[in-house]
């Protein structure tokens, strides 16, 4: 598979049209996104790379591209911030006979795109297309680890609907390729607490919205460990986001941009998929214009995350060698982005907060470096 053959999965998108057909000003956008219209655009050295698939029948919808067209029509009329950030936009895959047959036309795609090291940002579609996204990583073999934000932990077994059960299939399908599981903005009252309990037993991590919200971040660190994002709008406030039928409460816009600023800082996260759009149920657009703003951060969180140092270069960072609780370790700052990062036993070094280095210096264990060691 390759590039060229990708080719035949996709419908070209007009950008003429997106612009209300008065076409883009050169501070906008719309006018620096290398886009797939009559010819494949080059890729070679995006940053982020756009690809619409609005299938929406897992949740019992019809398949269509009137979701991921909406979103690029605000998206594209955003003001360019970012010139070292180069996006290219490939189009919506082809509506396939078969659910299934969305899926592997998604996953062929994104998989190609991955193994060229690109970042593929996915604008659905119902939320579990999430599988397709994911069944890019098991193609290549590649063990991840997975984050999903969502109000809902998708896990219900009594639905026929694949939007309402998807997660079973991510998180216990053979062979499985998902070394560790966050799942963040859950709401309490929407989520049976065994089902939190089977979770916890499977040692991955849930974080309640009202948690999140008391200090956003936290998720930065369980965020950049993370390969893989998948962002369900249900979990944005019915009043962010008019299409969230779901519920009244969870994250503002603002919160949501900084999720995804997050995600585009890490240099872990090669794809980002933003699910639960349906155009019909918007009011003015203002779902729409929403995600496309989410979609603008990560270009801003990719800016940010370019002036980041690697581990290597130790001479970018403050180094902290300590002992807690009879365990000597190591916490790294660093200087140009003030991140931190911790080592394990192993001598491997994941990401952590300033939080979890002062839990350290008053001699106590970090949870986070607890459920790490747990995991390894």
């Amino acid at each position: 598979m390759s590039l060229d053959t990708i080719i035949d999965f996709l419908e070209p998108i007009n950008r003429y049209e997106l612009s209300n057909d008065v076409g883009f000003k050169d501070t906008q956008l719309g006018r620096h996104i290398n886009a797939y219209e009559e010819e494949f655009p080059d890729v070679s050295n995006a940053d982020m790379v756009l690809i619409g698939c609005g299938e929406m029948r897992g949740e019992g919808g019809i398949n269509n591209t009137d979701g991921p067209n909406a979103v690029r029509s605000e998206f594209y009329n955003l003001f360019h911030w970012h010139k070292n950030v180069i996006v290219a936009d490939i189009g919506n895959v082809k509506v396939g006979a078969s659910i299934q047959d969305t899926y592997a036309a998604l996953k062929t795609m994104v998989s190609e795109l991955i193994e060229q090291g690109k970042r593929v940002v996915i604008l659905g579609g119902s939320h579990d297309v999430t599988l397709a996204q994911y069944a890019a990583y098991t193609s290549l073999e590649k063990i991840i680890e997975a984050t999903c934000v969502d109000a809902r932990i998708d896990l219900n077994m009594d639905s026929v609907l694949p939007a309402d059960n998807f997660l079973m299939e991510l998180l216990t399908g053979v062979p499985n390729f998902i070394r560790h599981y966050n799942h963040i903005g859950f709401q309490s009252y929407l989520v049976h607490p065994q089902m939190l309990e089977v979770i916890d037993s499977l040692r991955f991590d849930c974080f309640r919205v009202g948690k999140v919200k008391e200090n956003i971040e936290e998720m930065e660190p369980p965020i950049r460990n993370s390969n893989m994002l998948s962002f369900d709008i249900a979990s944005i406030q019915h009043a962010h986001a008019p299409a969230n039928r779901l519920s009244p409460n969870g994250f503002t816009g603002e919160e949501a941009c900084t999720l995804m600023q997050y995600a585009g800082m890490s240099r872990n996260m090669s794809s980002i998929g933003i699910y639960g759009y349906n155009p019909s149920l918007d009011t003015d657009s203002l779902t729409a214009k929403q995600i496309s703003h989410l979609l603008w951060y990560i270009m801003d969180g990719i800016h940010k995350g370019k002036q980041e140092a690697l581990l290597e270069n130790r001479d970018d960072f403050f180094e902290f060698t300590m002992a807690f609780a009879e365990v000597q370790t190591v916490f790294l700052q660093s200087k140009k982005t003030g991140r931190w990062w911790m080592q394990l036993h192993d001598g491997q070094f994941v990401a952590c907060s300033k939080l979890d280095y002062l839990i350290a210096c008053n001699n106590e264990i970090p949870e986070r470096w607890l459920r790490a060691m747990e995991r390894n």
